[in-house]
């Protein structure tokens, strides 16, 4: 199972009057564990940055001027999301402007959903916690993800923090580290890890006879239970 975490920054806030991207980030996730895997660049958008947008992500004219455009790196970003499951906070906004962005390119590249499925993880927060706040923010207190660098807004550091949040809220077990952004990323500088510290090597248990018996009889259980749809099983654990 592939499933990529994405996120945009934007001139403004609506691809109907002119804004355009100016910054994606992508975080590649596979059988519930995040990868090393990214994609991250940022745009020259061929317009000015507003005031509004500039104060939340700090991206100015200046520093996009020297950027690649969309179009040049529309086909890497294709590769990327093919065939995985997109997830995206509050998806409408960050389909919207990538869908411009495809149609701009004046080339038959069709909507994003031709290439991979959508989830809104906002939809799917607005789930378990009805009536509370689902922003990043809140959702970061909320699963214990560390969010302490998130001083401006970016798409690869937001993606990395959805990333951990979707999988604590889906009732998987997060990766608390990350393999340092861009070591193996399809474009872009190196990025801040999402949480720091140094590891050594992990100490392995196996489990005895007896605990993997147990596990098989609970995985049996839960199968059960749920009609056959036990993620354990589904994944081959």
């Amino acid at each position: 199972m592939r499933q990529v975490v994405l996120d945009t920054e934007t001139t403004g806030l609506d691809p109907a009057q002119g804004h355009r991207v100016i910054e994606i980030g992508c975080v590649e996730i596979v059988n519930r564990r995040i990868t090393d895997r990214v994609f991250h660049h940022y745009l020259n958008p061929e317009r000015e940055v507003e005031a509004g947008a500039l104060q939340v992500h700090g991206l100015s004219n200046e520093f996009l001027a020297d950027k690649p455009r969309f179009a040049d790196v529309v086909d890497d970003l294709i590769e990327f999301l093919r065939g995985a499951e997109l997830l995206i906070h509050n998806a409408a906004f960050d389909v919207g402007f990538l869908n411009q962005e495809m149609a701009l390119t004046q080339r038959e590249l069709g909507t994003l959903d031709r290439y991979c499925a959508v989830t809104d993880t906002l939809a799917l927060a607005r789930e378990r916690h009805p009536g509370k706040k689902n922003g990043l923010d809140a959702l970061c207190k909320q699963y214990g993800v560390d969010n302490s660098r998130r001083e401006l807004h970016g798409a690869l550091l937001d993606a990395q923090l959805l990333a951990e949040v979707y999988l604590a809220m889906s009732g998987g077990q997060a990766i608390l580290t990350f393999v340092e952004a861009g070591d193996r990323a399809v474009g872009g500088p190196r990025r801040p890890r999402a949480s720091s510290g140094t590891r050594g090597p992990l100490p392995v248990w196996r489990a005895s006879e007896a605990e993997t018996q147990a596990h098989e009889a609970r995985v049996i259980a839960i199968d059960r239970a749920s009609g056959g749809r036990c993620l354990w099983r589904e994944l081959g654990w």
